[in-house]
């Protein structure tokens, strides 16, 4: 059998982290197909997309937004709405940057426990928690802007909750193959797994607060604060 096969070899060592524990990177959010720096005509025409597009959120939620309604309600024409974010899915991300760049701003600058001057496994609950409410918070969109299963773990916003969750697990369990533990980890904060858990299960934010600490404490050996 494969998977007995498998089992009985001899497991290669864990691979030896491929950044240091001290100097955490973060990616830049935005779309791949974004310019380094767009021309102040270019600027203004996506803030007056973007806009648009939450205004349509607002009234007729997400279902409300597509690139024609964007473009109406923005007074341009559908192409420049596509030339600017290349499909729906594109546009739902860009709604969502803001809130990305809002939360790597926390926990690489702001107060402790989920920024810097807390110990690593306080930030690891934190960062949870931080990740945990602000999906629920806008979880329809986070669930219409997720990108088909081949690109979803590569956009940038979800590589920089990853990087930033191996760093500081490589602080906590050095000995642990960190790269795929944050993947294990990252993944209870599935939006579609929150969806199923709130809405059709009808768990409450506090329980899968509990359950993220509970998982942190088994991963890492380390009993939360009492």
């Amino acid at each position: 059998m494969l998977y007995a096969g498998f089992m009985s070899e001899t497991l290669p060592p864990f691979p030896k982290p491929q950044e240091p524990f001290d100097e955490p990177r973060v990616l830049e959010i935005g779309s791949a197909s974004d310019e380094p720096c767009l021309r102040a005509d270019a600027a203004r025409n996506r803030a007056r997309l973007l806009e648009a597009a939450t205004r349509l959120i607002a009234e007729h939620g997400v279902a409300g937004v597509t690139m024609e309604a964007v473009a109406t309600a923005a007074g341009v024409g559908k192409g420049t709405v596509f030339r600017r974010f290349g499909d729906r899915t594109g546009l739902l991300m860009a709604l969502l940057d803001h809130s990305a760049h809002t939360l790597q701003a926390d926990f690489l600058g702001g107060p402790p426990p989920l920024g810097p001057g807390a110990p690593p496994v306080d930030r690891l609950r934190a960062l949870g928690v931080a990740v945990l409410y602000r999906f629920a918070e806008q979880l329809d969109l986070q669930l219409a802007a997720q990108a088909e299963p081949t690109r979803r773990h590569s956009h940038p916003s979800t590589r920089a909750l990853h990087m930033h969750t191996a760093v500081l697990l490589r602080q906590i369990v050095p000995d642990a193959d960190c790269e795929l533990l944050a993947h294990t980890l990252m993944g209870y904060l599935d939006p579609a797994l929150i969806h199923h858990l709130t809405r059709q299960c009808g768990i409450p934010l506090e329980r899968l607060e509990a359950g993220w600490n509970d998982l942190v404490t088994r991963v890492t050996g380390v009993d939360a604060p009492r």
